[in-house]
C-alpha cells in the first residue's frame, strides 16, 4: 500500500528544513509542504538583503503569501525572547485563521536553526498536534560530500559545534574522531593558528556557501590555505583519526 503524500493542513505550522541552500537538495516532503502551504515564512538576518532559505525554494512557490521575518542575532536573552514571542504571535494568528503555515529554514530545523526558537515560542500558543517538523540536509553533510571522506566508521565519535569558542574547540580536538565546526569564518585566523599548533591543518577542510552558485568557496586542505573572503555560512570539518579496535 502506497504511503499517502504529506500536504500542509489548515491551521497547522510546519518547520521545514530546505537544505544548505542548493535547490537540488530540497527533499520531496519539503517541496510538497511548501507547494501546498497558504503562507510561507522565511527568516532573514537583519544584515542580509535576501532570504537564502526563500531563494532555495523559488521553484516551489506560486501564489502563497510570503512573509519575510527579520530575526534577532543577539545574545541579549530577554530581548531575543521578546522578539521571538512577537513572531510566534504573528504565526499563531495565521494558523488560528485557518492558514497552513510553513517556515522554511536552511539546513535542518533542529541544528542551529531559527525555527527552534520559533517552535519554542509557539508551544505556548498552539496545541502540539498542530506543530510539525520536516528534517533537512544539514550543511556539514553537504560539505562532507564535497570531499568524499566518511564522517564516522565503526564507533568513531562525531562532534558538531560552533567555532565561536576557541577554548571549547581546542578541548573538542581530543574528544572525537571527526569535528564539525559551524560559523568557522567568525574567527578564522585564530582557528587556523590553533590547528597549526596541533598539526591538523592538512586534516581540515571547509566550504563556504555550499551549493549557492558562484559564491561557493571550497578548500580541501587548509595547510594550503590562501587568504580569501569567506561568508558567515562557512563549515569546517577536521578529521582527527579513527578509533583503534583495541580502544573499544
Amino acid at each position: 500500500m502506497a504511503k499517502q503524500r504529506i500536504t500542509a493542513q489548515a491551521g497547522h505550522f510546519y518547520a521545514v528544513g530546505v537544505g544548505p541552500g542548493d535547490p537540488e537538495l530540497v527533499t520531496l516532503q519539503a517541496a510538497r509542504l511548501i507547494e501546498s502551504a497558504d503562507v510561507i515564512v522565511a527568516p532573514q538576518s537583519k544584515n542580509s538583503q535576501t532570504s537564502l532559505a526563500l531563494a532555495a525554494v523559488e521553484d516551489f512557490l506560486h501564489d502563497q503569501e510570503i512573509i519575510v521575518l527579520r530575526y534577532p542575532m543577539t545574545r541579549e536573552n530577554n530581548k531575543t525572547r521578546q522578539r521571538w514571542g512577537e513572531l510566534a504571535t504573528q504565526v499563531a494568528e495565521l494558523c488560528q485563521q485557518g492558514k497552513a503555515v510553513v517556515q522554511v529554514t536552511l539546513g535542518d530545523p533542529l541544528i542551529y536553526a531559527t525555527s527552534s526558537y520559533l517552535l519554542a515560542a509557539l508551544g505556548a500558543l498552539l496545541p502540539p498536534e498542530k506543530l510539525h517538523l520536516t528534517p533537512g540536509i544539514s550543511a556539514f553533510q553537504m560539505v562532507a560530500s564535497r570531499f568524499g571522506q566518511p564522517l564516522t566508521l565503526q564507533e568513531d565519535r562525531l562532534q558538531i559545534m560552533a567555532a565561536t569558542d576557541l577554548g571549547a574547540v581546542e578541548q573538542a580536538l581530543s574528544g572525537c574522531e571527526t569535528l564539525v565546526l559551524f560559523k568557522a569564518a567568525t574567527a578564522l585566523p585564530e582557528l587556523l593558528e590553533l590547528l597549526k599548533r596541533h598539526d591538523l591543518l592538512a586534516r581540515a577542510s571547509l566550504v563556504c556557501a555550499g551549493g549557492q552558485g558562484e559564491g561557493e568557496r571550497v578548500v580541501a586542505d587548509l595547510s594550503r590555505w590562501e587568504p580569501q573572503e569567506l561568508g558567515y555560512m562557512t563549515t569546517m570539518i577536521i578529521h582527527l583519526g579513527q578509533r583503534g579496535w583495541q580502544e573499544l
